[in-house]
């Protein structure tokens, strides 16, 4: 069975969660955290320090031994907020690789959201139904709306708990002043959220991270303290057994961040659930929660201990086991994506339809000649529908614009190296032929490059059988033979001619690729 390894660099901490696929599901088999402080020099100055790196990189090593006593298959790094705004982000990636030999993914805070999100409702039942998702770290606060597993809406907010601390909170207690600017800081960046999000009304609230954790067993222990005085310890305990696991309500969250701002650090870390580590960030985070259930009308959260590791973990368990519950659930969140770029920027999905259709029947019945892995007939299905979106920027040239938009727009399920794949596939349908020197291809892992350059060729062939958009879909038929390929087009409305002419065309290309001749019938 395959092993996968997550690393979650954060602007606070390092995570690694190393798990085994077994009978389609993920078992854990390690789990380690060190508190680094990634990000707490770059929300000062810009970039990251040395002694963060440093501090970062021994962690890392530590990951990368337990790694190898596993003997993962798969290894994922991603990086979040801190390393989106770090200016030296590119010299400490290299520093990484050069120790542990790992490419580090810089990711987006909807792409981490959007992870999060999946690790959460994958393992977490009652997160299925319309719920909200917090997560508040080091650098930034993801806050998704959530309705029977499908992301609704979401907002990556600069509301971390180590850049609040670093840029409002310098003394020790917080100024009053101080904790204003804050609050009216909070206030602004929700104000924004607010209008992403609308009024969500849910029935689940449930928050990950430290900060969450924190807050939590601080409040769940201020009612036991409650109970025990009022002799009520059954009703208490009553209640935290129904809700299920740590949680707080936001009158226990308001009272909380209402002491702990007129706290020292060292009164803070004697609170239980804080500690002295977490005791030096609390206030800003505590501030955030506070606010933000505030302003949403949240009754309460429950804390849930995963995150974005185990959206890592689920996504690769995705992509090589087709028939884990997951994969269907990305694919369709995948297809969605799909639909929703083509729909903003003004593509039809009737006229794009039919090269989907011809490359995924391509796919099929030339498997035995462009032995791609599966994965791929998804790519190509997703570069079909999308291969005209540069058009809306500008017909000439438009692969360019098309390559351009696919890799930097935000897509659900799809990963930054897959919608590189993807945008690699529709660049190149025009007169330009992939080479390993593109600056398009030099952003693909050389590994995947021979196979994006067969997928290429099976999408010029689609793109060739529809020049004629205005007869009915034409149907082909494969015959595979040892030296040679034979499509035979069954022509509707309008006869075949051209698209026949246009395949003919590709035939050189297919010939230099697969090393098979490519011959085209009319019948």
């Amino acid at each position: 069975m395959p092993t996968f390894a997550a690393i979650d660099i954060g602007s606070n901490s390092c995570r690694l969660k190393i798990a085994e696929v077994q009978m389609h599901r993920l078992k854990t088999l390690h789990e380690d955290r060190e508190v680094t402080r990634l990000g707490e020099s770059v929300f000062q100055t810009g970039v990251i320090s040395p002694e963060a790196m440093a501090a970062t990189i021994r962690a890392l090593k530590r990951f990368h031994k337990a790694v190898q006593l596993h003997v993962a298959d798969k290894v994922r790094v991603v990086a979040t907020s801190a390393m989106r705004d770090a200016r030296n982000a590119d010299a400490f990636t290299e520093w990484v690789r050069s120790a542990t030999g790992w490419n580090v993914e810089v990711i987006s805070g909807l792409e981490e959201g959007r992870l999060i999100h999946l690790g959460v409702v994958t393992h977490e039942v009652g997160a299925r139904g319309r719920c909200m998702l917090i997560d508040l770290g080091g650098g930034s606060c993801e806050v998704t709306v959530s309705d029977g597993g499908r992301v609704k809406s979401m907002v990556s907010l600069p509301l971390g708990a180590v850049r609040l601390q670093q840029d409002f909170l310098t003394t020790d207690p917080p100024a009053k002043e101080d904790v204003a600017r804050l609050k009216q800081f909070i206030d602004r960046e929700l104000k924004k959220a607010s209008k992403k999000l609308g009024v969500p009304r849910v029935g689940l609230v449930v928050a990950t991270s430290g900060t969450a954790q924190a807050l939590a067993e601080a409040c769940t222990e201020v009612r036991k303290k409650v109970a025990s005085k009022s002799k009520k310890k059954t009703l208490a305990k009553k209640r935290v057994e129904h809700v299920g696991g740590l949680t707080a309500d936001v009158a226990e969250v308001r009272a909380l961040t209402d002491r702990l701002v007129k706290m020292r650090d060292e009164q803070r870390a004697a609170v239980t659930g804080i500690g002295p580590r977490r005791s030096e960030i609390i206030v800003g985070g505590a501030m955030v929660y506070t606010h933000l259930m505030e302003k949403f009308g949240l009754r309460s959260f429950r804390y849930s201990a995963l995150g974005l590791r185990d959206g890592m973990l689920a996504q690769m368990l995705s992509d090589v086991d087709l028939r884990a519950s997951v994969h269907q659930k990305i694919e369709s969140e995948r297809w969605t994506g799909v639909l929703e770029v083509c729909r903003r920027y003004g593509i039809e999905q009737r006229n794009a339809e039919p090269v989907r259709q011809h490359v995924v029947e391509l796919f099929n019945a030339l498997a035995r000649v462009h032995g791609l892995p599966e994965e791929y007939r998804m790519w190509l299905e997703s570069a079909a529908m999308m291969q005209d979106v540069g058009k809306y920027m500008n017909h000439q040239g438009h692969h360019r614009h098309t390559q351009y938009i696919i890799a930097n727009s935000e897509i659900f399920g799809f990963s930054p190296e897959q919608r590189a794949i993807v945008s690699a596939l529709a660049r190149y349908q025009g007169k330009t032929r992939p080479d390993a020197m593109d600056r398009v291809m030099r952003t693909i892992p050389l590994e995947e490059h021979a196979n994006v350059v067969r997928a290429i060729v099976l999408l010029r062939l689609a793109v060739a059988l529809n020049q004629d958009r205005a007869t009915a879909i034409l149907r082909i038929r494969v015959h595979v033979y040892p030296k040679r390929v034979l499509l035979e087009l069954v022509p509707g409305r309008g006869g075949a001619e051209l698209e026949a002419w246009s395949v003919k065309k590709e035939a050189a290309y297919f010939r230099e690729i697969f090393r098979r001749e490519l011959f085209v019938e009319v019948v």
